[in-house]
């Protein structure tokens, strides 16, 4: 087999985050995302955890992430997004350092019946320097507010993209992962000033 000089021998891989509450439906976005069968670290919540992890909101979840989320998306031969989802409860934060290096997005996972709990995530990228997209995950039966409402509701500045999705839903959630490499190719462009 001949080597062609012009193709890479390997494709770009581009490393982005799912990230956001415990809950929130970051292993059903990478499910649902992911073209590859996706690697979950799922595990049924016990007795043991019930005075560590608050299940408000979510009291019928049975199950939790405790290391991390994997899924694969190929762009074309030569691109490759790979999609990691961090855990949600405080106590597996620790992981979101590791995961976080050599990320070059990510995408905050925002459930509006409890919008709190995407505060931290929203701080962790925004003191590391990492470009995010805030996705707003429509459960059944929530109330709908606009982008711009959640905007305000998280101070966010007016350059990050604030979008709704449903989480289950393969086009919805690759839609998400489109706005999020839009958002990284416009801040990877420098603008001219006249």
């Amino acid at each position: 087999m001949a080597y062609n000089s012009d193709s890479e021998p390997f494709p770009t891989a581009v490393k982005l985050l799912v990230a956001g509450g415990f809950g929130v439906g970051k292993t059903t976005f990478i499910g649902s995302a992911s073209e590859i069968e996706p690697l979950s670290t799922e595990e049924l919540i016990t007795a043991a955890s019930a005075g560590t992890d608050s299940l408000a909101g979510v009291e019928n979840k049975s199950t939790t992430t405790v290391a991390f989320d994997f899924g694969r998306i190929t762009i074309d031969s030569r691109h490759v997004l790979y999609l990691f989802g961090t855990p949600g409860q405080e106590r597996f934060w620790f992981v979101w350092n590791e995961l976080s290096n050599g990320a070059l997005g990510a995408v905050v996972l925002a459930d509006s019946r409890r919008l709190e709990g995407c505060f931290d995530a929203i701080d962790f990228f925004e003191h590391r320097g990492i470009k995010f997209t805030v996705a707003v995950n429509e459960f059944d039966g929530a109330f709908h507010y606009e982008p711009e409402e959640v905007r305000a509701a998280l101070k966010l500045a007016p350059h990050v993209p604030v979008v709704l999705c449903d989480a289950r839903d393969s086009n919805s959630a690759t839609s998400v992962l489109v706005t999020l490499v839009q958002h990284l190719l416009t801040a990877a462009v420098p603008s001219h000033s006249a």
